[in-house]
């Protein structure tokens, strides 16, 4: 494979970092980034890549909330030697979050390829940009100056997290984005941007583990030296871009709201489609 392909996977790697997290669709930009920059592999390939390098975007979750989403405990015996000990809030706080995946599993399990076939294109994720930018708008304004019921992550219940789990779904079609659904939904019953943000990027481990692995065994392991090298190298820039990207959206929130990227969906949807009108 030539060195502007492996540039290209690099570029695909940034951008997932970036995209995954904040509330504009990871999966809707790569798709328009490959109407503009294809990669030279084959179609089966570049589909499992843009969700393989989520895998990525998903561990730099996984290393920053390490401490809290681990359910083992390290405690403190009375003669000073010390035991594992399960969590039980955090136990508590994994069974909020496989409820909360339930949904999008039982809907894209059976759905995932005629999805794939009716909206992974460029079209749909100009329009779904649109649709999900103007709701980001109005959720803020209508929320603007009023207190949130819920503003920490404990505070979540399973009937809450299930109602979120049920947003969700709405990420099965490309251009609306999975954090966007899930931290508008949240806001809409209640939840507060920092609590919505943070349990969507729980909510992201079981929900990408499981795109990943269920696209892994429709491609099959037989890849390339060129294909495996690709993987790794989109998985490990979109680890590290994703880590930055993480503690830049949980940092913005405290001080702003969602409405710059309600903007930002808006115009790049319309540049879009702009673009292929005038294709």
């Amino acid at each position: 494979m030539e060195w502007i392909e492996y540039l290209k996977v690099i570029i695909l790697g940034i951008v997932e970092g970036i995209t995954e997290w904040l509330p504009i669709s990871s999966t809707g930009h790569l798709i328009l980034v490959d109407e503009f920059m294809k990669l030279n592999m084959s179609d089966e390939f570049k589909e499992m890549f843009d969700v393989l390098v989520q895998l990525g975007a998903i561990m730099a979750v996984v290393v920053i909330y390490f401490k809290k989403l681990l359910p083992i405990d390290r405690v403190k015996k009375a003669d000073n030697s010390h035991k594992l000990a399960w969590n039980k809030d955090k136990l508590i706080l994994w069974c909020k979050i496989l409820v909360a995946s339930l949904p999008a599993a039982i809907i894209g399990l059976p759905l995932n390829d005629k999805l794939d076939e009716l909206f992974y294109n460029a079209p749909t994720v100009a329009v779904m940009l649109i649709v999900y930018g103007i709701a980001f708008i109005i959720v803020e304004k209508l929320h603007k100056g009023k207190k949130f019921k819920i503003n920490d992550i404990c505070e979540i219940t399973f009937k809450t997290a299930a109602l979120i789990g049920i947003f969700q779904v709405l990420a099965l079609i490309p251009g609306t984005s999975r954090s966007g659904a899930t931290i508008v939904g949240a806001m809409i019953i209640g939840v507060g941007r920092t609590a919505a943000a943070e349990f969507t990027f729980y909510l992201a481990i079981p929900v990408m583990f499981g795109a990943s692995l269920l696209k892994l065994v429709k491609f099959g392991f037989a890849f390339t030296a060129a294909e495996a090298t690709a993987l790794v190298l989109g998985m490990v820039v979109a680890f590290v871009v994703s880590i930055i990207a993480i503690k830049f959206l949980m940092g913005y929130i405290k001080k702003h709201d969602f409405t710059v990227f309600g903007w930002y969906r808006i115009v790049l949807g319309i540049l879009v489609l702009v673009m292929m009108f005038a294709r």
